[in-house]
């Protein structure tokens, strides 16, 4: 196959061919209509998970990008959810919500950042919150390319994490968050501290992570990294919340009822 399709790699042995132009071939294009059908999103959310090459999840992403909050704020999707939320939406809320209950909290003034923004559903429910101050960075120009036409960041940048900085001075933000991009071909670990060169001393630094069987390989190399910043008194840890429903599973292989887990972190850099 080629042409008018782009190969991808997922895990070894399989691949996905993809269109070049997104939406307009193959057994991948995402439902036009309002809400979509649940297991072409099952369907979209596993081959994200299952990409381990950077740079083959980014242009999966870029093809992603156009119909990617159609699918999540869809009412006919939602009513074929159990608990009446989208995929993303228990794993962002309850992020957002520890980062703006924290002792000491963030004020409305809050300058935030927001890394792997995707299309801004972050910062849609830090809007909710009253935080307006917001800027963003991913790695996909497509899903720049749709946050910026939501107009909720007073700043956005194309940055891969992992293979350049971040593009701000040290001690710039209140917060930053990273909310499902802490995964195997995504973030790697050894960007951490990039985060919270950020951060102003005394700012939070709140990030998720999958821990369904294959994505427990990565999560253990986190908490390696997490704890080492720890122990050299860089942060100290606030929150480690573990959650048992964290999204739809895509496979019966990752969970039994149904459900991915998933934890919450959330730091404050020291002073």
């Amino acid at each position: 196959m080629g042409g008018d399709f782009a190969r991808i790699a997922t895990r070894p042995s399989q691949e996905l061919w993809i269109p070049r132009t997104p939406g307009r071939f193959g057994p991948l294009r995402m439902a036009q209509e309002e809400g979509g059908r649940l297991p072409e999103v099952l369907q979209q959310v596993g081959v994200a998970h299952s990409i381990t090459d950077l740079s083959q999840k980014l242009q999966f992403y870029d093809f992603w990008a156009p119909n990617y909050d159609q699918l999540w704020t869809s009412n006919s999707l939602r009513r074929q959810l159990r608990l009446g939320v989208c995929l993303e939406e228990v794993p962002l809320r309850m992020t957002v919500d520890h980062t703006d209950l924290a002792p000491e909290g963030l004020t409305p003034a809050a300058l935030i950042l927001d890394v792997a923004c995707g299309t801004g559903l972050v910062a849609a429910e830090l809007q909710v919150r009253g935080f307006l101050q917001l800027h963003g960075v991913d790695g996909s120009p497509g899903m720049l390319e749709h946050a910026r036409a939501r107009g909720l960041y007073q700043q956005l940048s194309l940055c891969t994490l992992g293979q350049e900085p971040l593009p701000s001075p040290e001690g710039t933000y209140d917060a930053v968050l990273m909310v499902g991009a802490l995964s195997e071909g995504q973030v790697p670990c050894t960007a951490i501290p990039e985060l919270l060169r950020v951060t102003k001393p005394g700012g939070l630094v709140c990030l998720t992570t999958r821990t369904n069987p294959s994505n427990l390989p990565y999560k253990e190399n986190l908490e390696t990294t997490l704890v080492g910043l720890e122990r050299t008194g860089l942060w100290e840890r606030l929150v480690a919340q573990p959650v048992d429903r964290w999204e739809l599973a895509t496979s019966s292989l990752e969970s039994k009822n149904g459900f991915i887990s998933g934890i919450i972190y959330l730091y404050r850099k020291r002073a």
